[in-house]
Parts: structure tokens; C-alpha cells; sequence
């Protein structure tokens, strides 16, 4: 039989969960179906949770501190979390930041911004305050450094593979002043160019455009369920259920079919760049 892994509790939040709670549970004698007995869960979510593989859900922190008798442990350190993850990131989003660290591959497609792991400081800036007018400078100020935070992810030269749909109104109608939509642009094509993205833009004229309504995240992992993530205005879900997630995957490699190929694509963000520099006007 293979050697147990032992979590690292300070790697994550759910990895503090997952080792807390086993350690806890192995304490009490009980097994994985004697704990989520009479609750809504079952065996193999409770020990995704002890692998940090999913997060712990209020209802089930609260079933868990009644069933060890761990006096509302369980329940306190979910409204901690919350209370944490507040001002930085949405409460919705939170999950998939500490995602994005641990998943081989992810893949977005975005038809109304770029994708935060793609902005530039002055689009990321310009975001947040058009979404929220009314921020202090400080609080925009928190915001802005955590959305570039996230983008240390490329530092790694190999990981996560990366791969993005972009609208073309992403790239041909300007969010900011033309030389720093163009620094945008260029920002992106750096990355393309060193080979830790792989872009590809849908254009307006594509004959088959299925999901368009809503953004789509879906991050692949080495030993951990994949994850679907879509959000609207001022709201986000992550999916989590298998058969759910392949749907989305579907919509998205529909969508991947119909786009340009990253080749021309990347040529195509490099010359709407260079029309930005020369304030050359869309046609």
C-alpha cells in the first residue's frame, strides 16, 4: 500500500482544513463515514477535504465540530477565512486564487475583460474603479496589488500551462488611453512570446459562439478534481461536480475550435498594439 501523503498545514487554507481535520477525526476513532454521518455530505468529500482538495463548507464545519465535539473549531476558522479573504479579493473568488497556485493547467475564456491574470497595473486599476466608484485610494491601492500577486504564477517557467480566449472587442475597443492599451496589449504578448501563454482571440464575425454570455475558468490539477469557475456582475460560482464541469469544458473547447489559431491570434494582438502606439483608429 502507498505511503499516505502528509500535508504541508501551512501550504493553503484548504491544506490547514485537511490536516486539522484528519488528525482530529483519526483522533476520535472515527472513520470518514462515521464522521459525515447525518449530514447532506459523503466519504469522498469529507476525504477530498483532508487532501486539500476541496474547500470546507460552513454546513460541514458545523456537522464536523458536533460530531468531534471540537467546540465550534471548525466553524470559527471558515469565518476567519471569510473575514480575511475581505477587501483583496471577492468572498466568490477567494477559492480560486488559492486554486490557481496549485493547478497544471488553466484555461479562460473572457468576452467582457481581460483576464486579471493578464492586466497590466493601469487596466487592473481602471477595472476596479469603474466596478467600485466609491473605494478610498488605499482600499484600491490593496486591490491592485493583489490582482498582480496573482501573476507571479508566470514566473514559473513550466507552470501552470496556460491558455486563454479572448473576444476580439478585448483587443480592437480600448479601456484605457490608447499607449497604455497598447502597453497592455504588449504585455500580453510578451507572455505569449515567452511561451508561458497561449492566446487566442474569437472574432466577431465567428460563425459558432456558443457561451458567450459569461466568463469561464477551468483549472486542471495533478491529484485533485478539476474545477469550473464563471461569474456575473458583483457574483461568482465555482463548480466543482464532475459531470458539470465536463459540460463547461465542452462549451469552452467549442469555442477554442472557432477562435483564431494562437499564431494569428498573437499576430493580430501585436498589430492592434502597434495601431494603439500610432493612434491609428479601429475601422
Amino acid at each position: 500500500m502507498a505511503a499516505r501523503k502528509d500535508l504541508d498545514g501551512s501550504a493553503s487554507v484548504p491544506a490547514f482544513y485537511g490536516k486539522e481535520l484528519r488528525w482530529r477525526r483519526e483522533a476520535a476513532g472515527l472513520t470518514l463515514q462515521q464522521t459525515v454521518e447525518g449530514s447532506f455530505y459523503g466519504a469522498t468529500y469529507l476525504s477530498e477535504i483532508e487532501r486539500a482538495q476541496r474547500r470546507m463548507p460552513e454546513d460541514l464545519a458545523g456537522h464536523v465540530d458536533r460530531v468531534l465535539k471540537t467546540d465550534g473549531f471548525f466553524s470559527r476558522r471558515c469565518e476567519d477565512v471569510r473575514r480575511a479573504k475581505r477587501g483583496a479579493h471577492a468572498h466568490y473568488f477567494a477559492p480560486v486564487v488559492e486554486a490557481e497556485v496549485r493547478a497544471r493547467v488553466i484555461e479562460e475564456w473572457s468576452n467582457a475583460l481581460i483576464p486579471g491574470l493578464l492586466q497590466t497595473e493601469a487596466y487592473a486599476r481602471a477595472v476596479i474603479h469603474s466596478t467600485h466608484p466609491l473605494d478610498l485610494v488605499e482600499e484600491v491601492d490593496a486591490k491592485v496589488r493583489a490582482r498582480m500577486q496573482r501573476a507571479v504564477l508566470f514566473d514559473d517557467p513550466k507552470r501552470p500551462e496556460y491558455w486563454t480566449i479572448l473576444h476580439e472587442c478585448l483587443v480592437r475597443d480600448p479601456l484605457l488611453p490608447p499607449s497604455e492599451m497598447a502597453d497592455q496589449l504588449d504585455h500580453i504578448a510578451a507572455l505569449a512570446r515567452r511561451r508561458r501563454i497561449v492566446p487566442q482571440v474569437l472574432l466577431w464575425s465567428a460563425a459558432i459562439q456558443p457561451f458567450l454570455g459569461l466568463p469561464l475558468m477551468l483549472m486542471e490539477f495533478e491529484d485533485e478534481p478539476p474545477l469550473a469557475y464563471t461569474e456575473g456582475a458583483y457574483h461568482g460560482q465555482v463548480v466543482d461536480d464532475p459531470a458539470l464541469v465536463k459540460r463547461y469544458r465542452s462549451s469552452y473547447d467549442r469555442l477554442r475550435a472557432a477562435a483564431l489559431p494562437p499564431e494569428a491570434s498573437l499576430a493580430m494582438i501585436e498589430r492592434a498594439a502597434e495601431e494603439y502606439r500610432n493612434g491609428k483608429q479601429r475601422d
